[in-house]
């Protein structure tokens, strides 16, 4: 997934610095799809690597390819004249309906269903695995557990400087 990732990367940087400006929106919108899908491959023993963000990743595709396809469309640096809805030229539109508002529409849906597609299940292996790694690795900011030698003379508190324990 990060190889696609940054294959796209480089494609928006190609395709801007050649100013294909329509290709660099389609690349973009791709690029976007991909690190929003990346970030869902959490739980890889579901039946989509995307559970449970396979509707949202699939919703997001439809509305950026129907958006800039709408935009591309409906929109030429040459029109002097526009037909309006809603008072608002018709690409201005649906660049705002399709490229912002229904998919801050669609994360609202998602993170109002999560615990219905989720639940405590997949927050408590997440948090289950979270654990098992930190045990597993030595994190820089971790604090140290130092072994010590268990004590052999029935006492919990330290010795003071006789060995008296008074």
């Amino acid at each position: 997934m990060l190889t696609a990732i940054g294959v796209l990367a480089a494609a928006a940087l190609v395709t801007a610095s050649l100013d294909l400006y329509r290709a660099f929106s389609y690349v973009a919108a791709l690029f976007i799809l991909a690190v929003v899908a990346s970030a869902s491959t959490e739980q890889r023993d579901r039946g989509s690597p995307f559970e449970p963000y396979t509707g949202l990743v699939g919703t997001l595709a439809v509305m950026f390819l129907a958006g800039l396809t709408g935009i591309w469309l409906l929109w030429n640096p040459a029109t002097t004249s526009y037909s309006y809805v809603l008072g608002v030229p018709s690409s201005t539109l649906v660049y705002f309906a399709l490229l912002w508002l229904a998919p801050a529409f669609a994360a609202l849906y998602y993170s109002v269903i999560f615990d219905r597609i989720g639940g405590e299940a997949i927050v408590d292996d997440i948090i289950g695995e979270a654990r098992d790694r930190q045990q597993r690795e030595d994190l820089p900011l971790a604090p140290q557990h130092i072994e010590r030698p268990a004590r052999t003379d029935g006492f919990d508190g330290a010795t003071d400087a006789e060995g008296d324990d008074d």
